[in-house]
């Protein structure tokens, strides 16, 4: 099911056939237009019961920290409640962000989400990241 129009900042549909919701970010974004489109992502994820997530951020170009931030310690914890379950999220990125990523103080690899009730890894391949989430 397709959530989204082409021209929004975030297209969104889920893949029945893997269980997967997919979020395909367009471009960069002001911070300020974020907490909307987690509001979509939500309201989509919600829709569809859907702990597996798989987001496309190639074409960011950085990651806010605050913005992080809160993801980490809020949204994540919020979403893996409301779901019922451990929400995994699969993040499709570009090497140069990979690499801004994985410099971030605080950056924790996947390993360190065990025992969690979410779970966040980085990928470079769409193939990698889709076969991360249905091992979950």
């Amino acid at each position: 099911m397709d959530y989204s129009s082409p021209t929004e900042l975030l297209h969104l549909a889920y893949r029945e056939d893997l269980k997967i919701l997919i979020g395909r970010w367009g471009y960069q974004p002001e911070p300020a237009a974020l907490p909307a489109e987690y509001e979509r992502l939500t309201a989509a994820a919600l829709a569809q019961s859907s702990r597996y997530w798989l987001q496309d951020i190639r074409r960011r170009s950085l990651n806010d920290p605050l913005i992080t931030q809160w993801l980490l310690t809020e949204y994540f914890p919020d979403m893996a409640r409301r779901l019922g379950g451990r929400l995994c999220v699969a993040y499709l990125v570009s090497p140069d962000l990979h690499a801004l990523i994985v410099a971030q103080p605080g950056f924790a690899p996947v390993e360190s989400y065990v025992g969690r009730p979410f779970a966040v890894a980085f990928f470079g391949e769409e193939g990698a990241a889709t076969d991360w989430l249905q091992s979950q």
